[in-house]
């Protein structure tokens, strides 16, 4: 209820703010195990995300927004859970194949923090490692451009869906590199949503 009551509310918000401009998000999968991953510009991106997608997401959050009680309220009633950046968070991790396992949307953003420039960052490698650990799952990308200015257009353009066993097949042997060129592999499909 709480989820629904916020999100109708900044839905609204974000459509007088900004021109939305959507594409491909019929595409998108309205049942199963679904990662669906972006660039990372502005704190507005899971906000828009959330927003146009019908199904509700379970974002991972910097753990920051956690340390005051009353966002942390706010952000554990929007389904987000902590993930601590710039090393493995086993726990993060748990939780995200849980939310999988249980058919939900996770949401990732694979660079780990925003880009200031808006120019991609190398992803990390949490987006594969989680889908490798995850039963049946289909992920697909997603490209936000726009700079966030009063009434400025965001291009919201969703990608094709993936099916993770493209990319590993179960019981294949896995290591770090080959997560990491996995989640690079991945982001690609976000760089090809961007404006050349």
């Amino acid at each position: 209820m709480f989820y629904s009551v916020v999100r109708y509310v900044c839905n609204a918000i974000i459509h007088v703010i900004f021109k939305i401009r959507l594409k491909y998000i019929d595409k998108f999968p309205m049942d199963g195990a679904v990662i669906v991953y972006s660039n990372h510009k502005s704190n507005w991106d899971p906000i828009i995300i959330g927003c146009l997608l019908k199904r509700p997401v379970f974002f991972m959050a910097k753990e920051e927004l956690f340390r005051n009680p009353i966002m942390r309220f706010i952000v554990t009633k929007l389904h987000a859970f902590p993930v601590k950046r710039g090393a493995p968070d086993r726990k993060a991790i748990k939780r995200a194949i849980e939310v999988l396992n249980e058919k939900q949307v996770l949401g990732i953003f694979p660079e780990g923090t925003r880009s200031k420039d808006g120019k991609l960052q190398e992803p990390e490698s949490g987006i594969a490692l989680i889908a490798a650990k995850s039963n049946d799952v289909t992920l697909v990308p997603v490209a936000i451009n726009g700079n966030y200015k009063w009434l400025s257009s965001i291009d919201v353009i969703f990608g094709e869906p993936i099916k993770f066993d493209t990319y590993f097949q179960k019981g294949e042997k896995m290591n770090s590199q080959k997560l990491k060129n996995i989640s690079i592999a991945l982001f690609r499909e976000v760089s090809k949503l961007m404006p050349s």
